[in-house]
This record gives C-alpha cells, structure tokens and sequence, in this order.
C-alpha cells in the first residue's frame, strides 16, 4: 500500500489572478502558483485492486469456514470432495463479488470516508444472498441452511474488517500527504476559509487546497496563503494543472447559471464539479437528489424515532445483551470476586441516571471506587480538568481501587450494564447515559439526546471518551441521534473494541 501515491512534482503555471502594480505585487508573491497534478494518478487503481482481493480472500475464507463448520474437513485423498458444494461455492464467490461491485462498493469517492462505503458492502451481502435464495427456489437446489448461516456473517465480518484495515492505511498514507486529490476552491472569502479549513484538518476527505477563487473581492486570512485564481481564467487553470476537482463554497456573482457555464467548460476535461453543501451534521443516506427540470431539490430525510428500524436495534440489544451475559459469566465471576477480595463494600454500584424521554433508572456497574467516593466528590471539584463544564473526570482520580484501574483501562466495569440493555433501559450503542445533575445544565439543542436511549458504548467511547470537551461530547451524540443507523452501529461496536485496547481517554 505504500506505493499508493506517486509524489506530486510542482508546477510552473502562473495563476489566473495578477493584480496591476507595485502594492498588488507585494500581495500575490512570484512563488505563488497553482501547483501541477500528475498526469496519472496511480493510487485509485492500486487501491481498488487490493480492495478486490481483500474481498476476494474475505469471501474465500467465509465460505471455506462454512464447509468446515458444516460437513468437516473434506479428504482430499480419498476423493471426498462434494463437487455440488464445491460448485455452490464457486457460484457464491462469483455472486457476491459481482454484487460488491455493482452496489458500488469501491467507488474512490466513498472509500475512507462516513458509512456509505460499508452500507454498501452490507447490501452487496444481503443481495447476494436473497439472489441465491430466489434461485435455490426456481431450480430446485437444496443447500444446507447451516452453510449459508455460516457463511453470511462470517464473511460479512470478515468483509468489514478487510475495508477498516485500508482505510486505516489510506488515512495513515493522507495524513503523511499522500493519496489527495488537488482542489481549486471557489466562492466567497469566508465560505473558502471554512472550506479550506475543514479540507486541511479533516484529511479523510481525500482532497487538498491548492488555489482559490474569491469572488467578493475580500482579502483571505489564510496562514498558509494559496495562489488565487480569476473566476474567468478556472477553467483554462484548471486544464493546464490537471486540477481534478473544483469546489463551489457559497453563492457564485452569477447565481446558478455561473455554477452551470463552469460546468459547461470543464466538460471533457479530468475535473469534478463539487458543489459544497451547507447542510451540516446530515449524514450522506439523508440526504436524496431529487433532479426536477429547472428546480432540482434535495430531499432531507428527517431523524424518526419509532418504527421497523429501532425495533430492529431493540431485537438486536436484547440477544446481544443475552448472549453477552451467558457467555461472559466467568469474567463476571472473577471480576466480582476480585471486588470483594481487594475492598471494602459491593461489588455493584448503582447510580441514577436520565435515559429515553427523561426517564430516570438504575444503571449498574461493577465498583471501581471506594464506598464513599461521592462523599469526597466536593473536595475534588477544584482539581476538575478544564475544557469540560458539565462532566467531572480527572485523571489519577484518588478515588479509584487498584482493580478499579484496571477495570477501567478496560471498560470492564460497564459489563453489568448489559442488564440494562436487557430490562431496556439502556441500548448497546448510544448517547452517554447523563447524571440527572448533568441533564439541568442542558440547553435546550442539548435535551435531543434523551430521544434515543443511552448506549453501553456510542461515538464518544470510540472518539476519545473522557479527554472530549463538553462541547465535542455533545456534537458527537447530538450527530447519532440525528444519523443513527444499524450499519452505523455495527461499525462502532467494532470501532468500540479498537478503542478499549487503545485505552486512549479511559479513567
């Protein structure tokens, strides 16, 4: 992978904006130029061809596992190989490749970035297999259940886990300046700066600054100043440097028929036309191009709270927490003995919390402090970390046990929490579960967090946890709520495992 991106050389084109005179000279130096793209840019087609056999070798191994699990090892000596299952085999493969790629699962556009890429790859595999159930039943062919229930999850899991390990390594490769694509950004100063802004700090973007337009004749504070081009010379620029994408930020002077003239001239040519929305904090699924003739609309689907969706989650909740806590009974076990041996006190803490609507209940935790630690919560109120107004942590909190320590390094102490999941009043992902003394702080753009249950772990676990200020912890659960989706929650529970052993943000 690391030969994804070929390094970009410098151009010599001079931008399209050359301001007359002495003081205009000393604004726009000689070395500012709208740098040269290369003529070919290798790392799509390098990335595309190992996402190809990442998901071949997925499908692969899922379908070898389910022959295993299924009918056992087969004795290749003995001529023991089911050729009709062999031959099912090779058809899923073929089936589910072909579906992967038709959903557009690959698209360089949707690699790295938001949900979309692994929607895409949860459609691909429920496609795939609702087409070999329709088959199965128009020719006839008998395949065992147990197969296909092995097959479906693991490769889907095994498909999810091969695109977070790229896209780990094309953010990896985007951070050290690699595998961007070069943008010419277009519109007034103040829409260009944040544009600008967010393209240089959110990097799995994909897209790096290299020239403006600004059509309000405002100057741009900029700390890194890039070279400014004339609206009129953009496309010429555009073609000459090989700049792959052009990006509106604001209105044009010209309104929508500026927007469709330049249009009109980057025909033919290698360049995107990307028009920034203004929409913020609307996942990409919400939102629908709806193209009616001279009044093309975008169509916002509004956050429901009820419905076929959060039955699903709620289903989903009760035989996760079910089996979590089956399975898990020896941890519980030796945590709760570990409790009793090493402090004085029970081994469960319970606390009031504000769940869905408001409501309070009784969340349940394994101990980590000692017994009277919210008597000596007042004495600790000075030493709260800044950046935060409304929740209390500290770092080396003198409170805390020394299994509590661990038990926290490892979110170990929120395992009893799967009872709430199970009584309902907590969801496995969610808001953080709020202190009924944190819920009177709220402003009102706040209380929106309470229109979906809290989670055992959410976008907070998985973005830093208790090192977020107060305002990112409310951005983050004010974006579930409104984005929320099933796709987006397996992702995070996986994304949640990465976290708890990074042990990044927990005390």
């Amino acid at each position: 992978m690391s030969g994804l991106s070929p390094s970009l050389p410098t151009g010599s084109f001079a931008p399209g904006s050359t301001p007359r005179g002495a003081d205009a000279a000393r604004d726009v130096r000689r070395s500012d130029r709208v740098t040269a793209q290369p003529q070919h840019l290798a790392w799509p087609r390098r990335l595309n061809r190992v996402l190809v056999l990442t998901d071949l070798l997925a499908v692969a191994v899922s379908l070898v596992v389910a022959q295993i699990v299924r009918f056992g090892t087969p004795d290749v000596r003995g001529g023991s190989i089911d050729t009709l299952y062999l031959g099912v085999a090779v058809a899923i493969a073929v089936l589910w490749m072909l579906c992967l790629a038709a959903t557009r699962s690959r698209d360089t556009r949707i690699i790295a970035v938001g949900m979309i890429e692994y929607q895409r790859v949860v459609n691909a595999t429920l496609w795939t297999f609702g087409v070999l159930a329709i088959l199965s039943f128009i020719v006839q062919l008998e395949v065992a259940r147990g197969y296909l229930a092995v097959a479906l999850p693991v490769g889907l899991a095994l498909l999810l886990t091969g695109r977070m390990v790229w896209r780990r390594t094309l953010n990896s490769l985007r951070r050290a300046g690699r595998c961007l694509t070069g943008a010419i950004v277009v519109g007034p100063a103040a829409d260009v700066q944040r544009v600008v802004s967010q393209l240089r700090v959110n990097l799995r973007a994909g897209y790096r600054p290299i020239g403006v337009v600004i059509t309000d004749g405002r100057r741009l504070h900029d700390p890194e100043p890039l070279p400014m081009v004339d609206v009129e010379d953009l496309p010429a620029i555009s073609r000459r440097t090989r700049t792959r994408a052009v990006m509106i930020a604001g209105n044009l002077p010209g309104g929508h028929a500026q927007i469709r003239e330049l249009g009109w001239q980057l025909e033919n040519a290698k360049t995107e036309l990307i028009l920034v929305s203004r929409l913020t904090d609307v996942a990409g699924p919400r939102m629908h191009l709806r193209p009616v003739q001279d009044l093309p609309m975008v169509h916002v689907d509004l956050p429901q709270y009820s419905g076929v969706n959060h039955a699903a989650k709620r289903v989903i909740d009760v035989v996760a927490a079910a089996s979590a806590l089956v399975l898990l009974a020896p941890v519980f076990a030796f945590l709760a003995m570990s409790i009793r041996l090493s402090s004085v006190g029970p081994i469960i803490f319970r606390q009031t919390r504000v769940g869905l609507q408001g409501q309070t209940f009784t969340m349940f935790k394994f101990r980590s402090m000692v017994v009277d630690a919210e008597a000596r919560l007042a004495a600790l109120q000075a030493e709260r970390d800044a950046g935060n107004d409304v929740l209390f942590k500290i770092k080396d909190d003198p409170r805390i046990t020394p299994i509590g320590k661990i038990m926290r390094r490892y979110s170990l102490d929120e395992l009893p929490q799967f009872m709430n999941v199970l009584i309902g009043d907590m969801s496995l992902i969610g808001p953080r579960p709020p202190l009924p003394a944190e819920v009177e702080m709220y402003e009102d753009r706040v209380n929106r967090r309470l229109l979906i249950k809290p989670g055992i772990t959410g976008l907070w676990q998985v973005s830093g946890r208790s090192n977020l200020s107060w305002e990112d912890s409310v951005k983050l659960d004010l974006s579930y709520v409104e984005n929320w989706s099933v796709t987006g929650d397996i992702l995070i529970l996986l994304k949640t495992i990465r976290a708890v052993f990074r042990k990044e943000g927990a005390y």
